[in-house]
């Protein structure tokens, strides 16, 4: 199995020039990819930004030459899923064989601003593949009508097309949704966990289909200490350590109130800190083990241009398929 390491391009914490610059950095050193958070507030304040995913995803790819998508976006609450289908075909046509569309079923951070209902997470989940089934009809380039359970459209169609839709991959955490996503969608996405739980994901996808792309998000904070990978961690991405669900959760500012309990040990068996780079070789080797062919990695600090040396230099040409 050849494995493709790539970089997770947080655009809810560096700037779009910076973002597009350090991908442009990141593919010199031996990354190949990019996956672009779809965010419309950070996490917490002190992470500072929140772009447009689509307008930053066609400057990556006008600037690099790898693989790209969102990492990914809800297309059933503040975009409607025939937007997200225009967005991601136009995105295909300029850049054809590159791109990827990466969807999920959303959290309140994002999604709230709206201003319309929040539902619990078995509706999100409907709602999700409803929009995938839209966008389906959208990508044949046939006049297409739709009404269900949550969305109507009326007869329309895409007019700038690709050759070949781009793949939906589907973000997954749970098992009914990794089996679904197995079943209609064309890979699976989902973040760094603990081998077993990821195990279990795959297991359930397989159910689908096992020979999908697998990718995976992988949070991790290096830096040339481990007191700085640790401060890092806790003041940039103090949400890795949250053991709880954050869906639900609607503001930056309630999540820095959360992020204030946050401590070390709370990374544990969650996100790799350390300053040694074969500590997070090792960790990747894993999860490039356990069957993911294709991984975004996000250093969390802002050490971004020494992060991506290094591991250019002492991790990527480590790593076995």
């Amino acid at each position: 199995m050849s494995v493709q390491i790539g970089m997770a391009a947080a655009l809810e914490q560096f700037s779009p020039r910076e973002s597009i610059e350090l991908a442009a950095l990141s593919e010199q050193h031996g990354f190949s990819g990019q996956m672009a958070a779809d965010h419309f507030q950070p996490w917490v304040p002190q992470q500072g930004e929140a772009s447009f995913v689509w307008s930053v995803l066609a400057s990556l790819a006008e600037n690099t030459a790898g693989d790209l998508g969102p990492g990914v976006t809800c297309p059933s609450f503040r975009l409607h899923p025939a937007m997200v289908a225009q967005a991601a075909a136009t995105l295909e046509a300029t850049y054809p064989g590159r791109t990827w569309l990466g969807i999920g079923s959303g959290e309140a951070l994002n999604e709230h601003v709206i201003g319309g209902y929040w539902p619990e997470a078995p509706e999100r989940v409907r709602r999700m593949f409803e929009a995938l089934e839209i966008i389906r009809k959208l990508f044949s380039g046939k006049d297409v009508k739709h009404s269900g359970e949550f969305f109507k459209l009326h007869t329309t169609r895409l007019w700038t097309l690709p050759d070949t839709p781009p793949p939906v991959l589907i973000a997954s955490a749970a098992p009914y949704t990794s089996r679904k996503t197995g079943e209609l969608a064309d890979g699976l996405i989902t973040p760094g966990a603990s081998i077993e739980k990821l195990a279990g994901i795959l297991d359930n996808f397989a159910q689908g289909a096992d020979s999908m792309p697998k990718l995976l998000q992988v949070h991790l904070s290096w830096a040339p200490t481990d007191e700085e990978a640790l401060a890092n961690a806790i003041d940039q991405w103090p949400n890795g350590g949250m053991k709880f669900p954050k869906a639900d959760i609607r503001s930056p500012f309630d999540f820095a109130q959360m992020a204030k309990l946050v401590r070390a040990e709370d990374f544990e068996g969650r996100m790799v800190i350390s300053s040694d780079p074969d500590v997070h070789r090792e960790s990747l080797q894993r999860y490039v083990d356990a069957g993911f062919n294709r991984i975004y990695i996000h250093n969390v600090g802002r050490n971004q241009k020494e992060w991506i040396e290094v591991f250019g230099r002492e991790v990527l040409p480590k790593l076995r398929g």
